[in-house]
């Protein structure tokens, strides 16, 4: 594990060079003049402060539509005839949606603004949630059906964390983007403890299809709110001439991209956020199968709630422990591993203990320690990516994303066709263990956080923007 050294604010030798040689205002490139100055549109702070809590209350509801299949998973098993393998095909289906428009949602939220692509998306996968059980119910062949339900809300909900981004760069200073990242951020896990309540009461009481239609209607409903109040009943409109007219900064440049991915420290950040993304969306759609099919007398609502209960405050303390850390003067690439090594390393003890647990409430309580470590990566891959590359985090986090998303469709569904074939969850948890210590190895030994989308070498900034 790293070793944590403390070091000034300002030691870095590019940043210094940087400063003494960069333009005051403008730049120079392929012998032009551009101003790298804009316009100030920041949110005040009172305006921030609503947004944020909206915000925080958008990915929780949508993380209540995301898990609603997950948690209904069983009974739609039990009333269609699905196999494991084809539970495996539908909770899979819908990262295979979900890989597709990262980097087009944030392309486009760069364009038009990220509070229009929220806003439409939010509109359209609350629609689908909430129409999911018609779909079921009135088709002949419902597993296509839902197949194909949760491929387009993979699609629909794919734009939501590159649009936040987006959104936050544009609207947000910097000093106060931490915040409202990191407490948007946890409205994940407050979804799912959300869905994890109160869905598997639903469940129990008024049936599987209670659960689409509730979280389907408030996120129709939230989007609704959204457009009214803070939006002002501007309509979200997307044209192709706003689509078109991006300005200079909207602009790919090839060659910049291509450096970029030559640089080692940014492989490892997509290949540790590849490894972390995929064995938590394992984790995610196979969790209530599992107590389910180990423990079936247990109550459903405690196995889909205390994780997550555990989730939230574990990665809320995260954030406070590496931003604590940092301002004390340890280097900040090694607190990125340490935070890593917690999320990663730490987490997959607990996860291999699972293998020959044999009691309910031991069951719970490693689940429940491997989800609070995990969360630990919010302060460590999913931040280094800032680190590495501030002036196109967001699209280059996009690009991460469809990485693990595709990772994550895959290992759903081996997953699945593991369990079926083994008749063992131990075989399914030694797989998650071994993603991520070959994650975390890997960011280890690469991982860094000096800038590397600058050339010091001719002291100003190359910056790379979609």
């Amino acid at each position: 594990m790293a070793i944590l050294q403390k070091h000034g604010k300002n030691s870095s030798p590019d940043l210094v060079c940087l400063k003494e040689k960069t333009p005051d205002k403008t730049g120079v490139a392929g012998g032009h003049q551009k101003k790298w100055s804009e316009p100030n549109t920041h949110w005040p702070r009172p305006l921030a402060r609503v947004w944020t809590v909206v915000l925080l209350l958008g990915t929780c509801l949508l993380y209540c539509a995301r898990v609603a299949m997950p948690i209904c998973a069983v009974s739609m098993a039990e009333k269609f005839n699905w196999t494991k393998r084809d539970q495996g095909m539908v909770l899979g289906s819908f990262f295979w949606g979900y890989c597709f428009t990262q980097v087009l949602g944030g392309y486009v939220s760069d364009r038009v603004g990220g509070e229009k692509v929220l806003l439409l998306s939010a509109a359209a996968w609350g629609a689908m949630t909430a129409f999911t059980p018609v779909l079921a119910h009135f088709c002949s062949q419902p597993i296509f059906s839902m197949t194909l339900a949760r491929f387009l809300m993979g699609l629909l909900q794919g734009v939501h964390y590159p649009s936040l981004a987006s959104l936050c760069s544009q609207k947000v200073v910097e000093s106060e983007r931490g915040f409202l990242m990191s407490t948007v951020g946890s409205g994940s896990y407050l979804g799912t403890l959300v869905i994890g309540g109160a869905g598997s009461l639903m469940l129990d009481l008024y049936g599987w299809e209670s659960v689409f239609y509730v979280s389907g209607l408030l996120s129709v409903l939230w989007a609704y709110c959204m457009w009214k109040y803070l939006l002002k009943g501007e309509g979200p409109i997307i044209t192709l001439e706003s689509l078109g007219s991006g300005g200079p900064q909207s602009k790919l440049s090839r060659r910049h991209w291509l450096r970029l991915f030559k640089q080692p420290a940014v492989c490892a950040v997509i290949i540790t956020h590849l490894c972390t993304a995929s064995t938590f969306f394992t984790l995610l759609s196979w969790l209530p199968t599992y107590f389910k099919d180990t423990f079936p007398d247990a109550k459903g609502w405690v196995f889909n709630v205390i994780p997550w209960f555990v989730a939230i405050p574990s990665s809320l303390f995260s954030g406070c422990l590496s931003d604590h850390l940092i301002s004390k003067g340890y280097d900040t690439a090694a607190v990125r591993k340490l935070m890593q090594f917690f999320s990663m390393g730490v987490s997959s003890v607990f996860t291999i203990l699972l293998c020959g647990t044999t009691t309910f409430p031991m069951a719970v309580a490693f689940v429940s320690v491997t989800m609070g470590l995990t969360t630990f990566s919010h302060s460590g891959v999913s931040v280094n990516v800032q680190d590495l590359a501030p002036s196109c985090a967001g699209a280059l986090f996009g690009v991460m994303n469809t990485c693990g998303a595709f990772s994550g469709v895959l290992m759903v569904y081996f997953s699945g066709y593991l369990i079926e074939a083994t008749g063992s969850w131990a075989s399914v948890f030694a797989l998650i263990t071994v993603v991520n210590l070959v994650g975390l190895v890997t960011f280890l030994a690469f991982a860094e956080a000096r800038r590397v989308d600058i050339d010091s070498s001719k002291g100003r900034y190359h910056n790379i923007h979609i």
